[in-house]
């Protein structure tokens, strides 16, 4: 009998058939920003079967849709009042107010909007945000004073309904680009001069969300990072930082020699751990299985949000790598289906199937606005040469998005 089944990649632990050899760890391929790598298959001289399931999507809190407030770095309801050289990244937004002052000297990188549709939408839309982020079900209720603190995502809210920053507060993805943070206050939040926000463990600022009950206040020289979304007002202090937005309802926003710049998310693909290619009986043409669910997250917040994602493969080898102990790149057939799940308003389509004796598309999205994923389940085909011998095969099979 000759028998396929995965390799898998970061040391994870198999069984050994009975009566067979233990089957080899594979190491891991470092994975690379944009870059999915995975060892798919090993062929045994022994009956064995071995079935590892993909790692389960998290139950992870979704995003808070901005919709069209999206574009915009600074919006306000009545007025917008800026002192000093502040650089907003983004466009600025006013309505129903018609009052923008300070501009120059600040400098604004997009469009000012004042009392326009446009501006007018922004406000409905971010409306609708406050609403959401002001809805969901808290995770955990901790004390008012963030400062000197690390969280991992999840919604937070305060007993008193206000927070404060004084220090550092660490948020922690834990890996997980999109990881999303809510902070609920029901009244204040008023971060401390010289206080900061950061981000590790793929924290992205675009996820962060500060619902706030009235006003935000940030401290002089402070360092801020996610998107404010206050029923009321917004000040932003002398020289201090925002990654992110400051987005205000209903009140003004205040600006003095800051830098706000409108925080964008990421392009990336993620694959499954590993992958059960079955077993083949010896003179058997071929073997064939699912790969498990391959999913390109899209979070680039882009006005024309497209991308490729291709898929390639090295030859699988054996022992020596010898004529006989390879089974080459172009007998590996890849078919990725059509797509299993997607999010936002792209045109979602499916590579054609064929060979990965060279790079090939594996799927794409074009025709969109905004935020979207796609996730397939892609069919490998092993096509198996009449000289192949027995022995524990790997390879690596590459998928990326641009």
């Amino acid at each position: 009998m000759r028998n396929l089944v995965p390799a898998v990649p970061r040391g994870a632990g198999v069984s050994t058939p009975a009566g067979g050899p233990a089957m080899r760890r594979v190491p891991s391929r470092a994975h690379r920003p944009g870059i999915a790598r995975l060892a798919v298959l090993a062929l045994l001289p022994v009956a064995a079967l071995l079935v590892a399931a993909p790692p389960g999507m998290s139950a992870a809190q979704p995003q808070v849709d901005l919709g069209t407030a999206r574009g915009f770095a600074v919006m306000a309801g009545s007025t917008i009042t800026n002192t000093g050289t502040t650089t907003v990244t983004g466009d600025l937004g006013l309505s129903p107010g018609t009052a923008v002052t300070g501009f120059p000297p600040g400098t604004v990188t997009g469009t000012i909007h004042a009392a326009d549709a446009a501006a007018a939408q922004a406000q409905i839309d971010l409306t609708a945000a406050y609403n959401d982020a002001a809805g969901r079900t808290p995770t955990a209720t901790v004390p008012t004073e963030l400062g000197g603190t690390t969280l991992t995502p999840g919604v937070y809210n305060s007993a008193a309904g206000t927070f404060g920053i004084t220090g550092d507060l660490t948020l922690d993805a834990q890996g997980d680009a999109t990881a999303v943070f809510v902070f609920q206050a029901a009244s204040t939040l008023i971060t401390a001069s010289a206080s900061t926000v950061t981000l590790v463990g793929g924290a992205q600022a675009h996820n962060v969300y500060w619902q706030v009950g009235s006003s935000a206040t940030l401290g002089t020289g402070s360092s801020f990072a996610g998107n404010i979304l206050a029923l009321t007002s917004i000040t932003v202090t002398t020289g201090t930082s925002v990654s992110g937005r400051a987005l205000a309802r209903n009140g003004a926003v205040t600006l003095d020699t800051d830098t706000i710049s409108r925080s964008t998310g990421a392009l990336f693909i993620s694959v499954p751990a590993s992958a059960d290619l079955g077993s083949a009986a010896a003179g058997s043409a071929q073997v064939s299985a699912h790969l498990g669910g391959v999913t390109v997250t899209d979070t680039r917040d882009a006005a024309s949000a497209d991308w490729v994602a291709t898929v390639s493969s090295t030859d699988f080898t054996t022992g020596g790598a010898t004529a006989p102990e390879t089974i080459s790149k172009g007998s590996v057939g890849y078919s990725p289906g059509s797509a299993t799940s997607t999010t936002g308003d792209a045109t979602f389509a499916p590579g054609t199937a064929g060979s990965l004796g060279s790079a090939r598309t594996a799927f794409s999205a074009s025709d969109g606005t905004g935020d979207n994923s796609a996730t397939w389940n892609p069919t490998i085909t092993v096509t198996l040469p009449a000289q192949v011998v027995g022995g524990n095969y790997s390879g690596v099979v590459v998928h990326s998005v641009a």
